[in-house]
């Protein structure tokens, strides 16, 4: 192989991933059959089976990968910024953007993970925690800064999980409002929700 060819083996895996968001967004996770995520990536059923065990394999793997790529978009947008009050709005907007941008993705990490059982709900409930942790370090900065008052960040950033929850499961289902539409409304709502009265 080259020194700078691409790697057959994970442009395969990437294949069989970029298939898998399309059919379960498309068809949900009960009606998706691995035949169907075959198909979508012409790939094979070795292929598949080489890097999914199973249909529920797959699907872990895309919660993870959503989180992932999240969480990558938050580092890369506020690595440089200083100010906790700026990094708290900017990972709003990060937050909102991302989902906009992978409506697949997101619908799979926070719609239909729900209610398939145990395993999934606590990946889900393991991809919520990661999130609130971020929201949670970046207003306890933004107290240290004296940008907001004193109070409880644990229980703040579980209620902005949630609305920013609301707000995607929302646009998921029926296509309104679009996360960038919604952002200008929430980030008022949220900041307020802290003490900021004048964003």
């Amino acid at each position: 192989m080259k020194p700078n060819s691409p790697d057959p083996t994970h442009e395969t895996r990437e294949r069989i991933l970029e298939a898998a968001v399309s059919v379960f967004a498309s068809k949900g996770y009960h009606n998706t059959k691995v035949d169907d995520i075959v198909s979508e990536s012409n790939t094979s059923k070795g292929s598949f089976y080489f890097y999914f065990p199973s249909k529920q394999d797959i699907f872990l793997a895309l919660v993870d990968s959503f989180a992932d790529l999240l969480e990558k978009q938050l580092h890369n947008r506020l690595a440089a910024e200083n100010s906790g009050m700026v990094r708290v709005d900017l990972a709003l907007r990060v937050c909102l953007e991302t989902f906009g941008q992978y409506r697949g993705l997101a619908k799979i990490a926070l719609v239909q993970a729900t209610g398939l059982g145990l395993v999934f709900e606590e990946k889900r409930r393991a991809v919520n925690d990661r999130f609130i942790a971020i929201i949670k370090t970046n207003l306890d900065e933004a107290v240290a800064d004296g940008n907001i008052p004193a109070l409880d960040t644990e229980i703040a950033a579980c209620a902005w999980m949630g609305a920013l929850n609301e707000i995607v499961l929302r646009w998921v289902y029926t296509g309104e409002p679009d996360p960038v539409r919604s952002l200008p409304a929430l980030r008022k709502l949220l900041l307020q929700s802290v003490g900021v009265t004048k964003p």
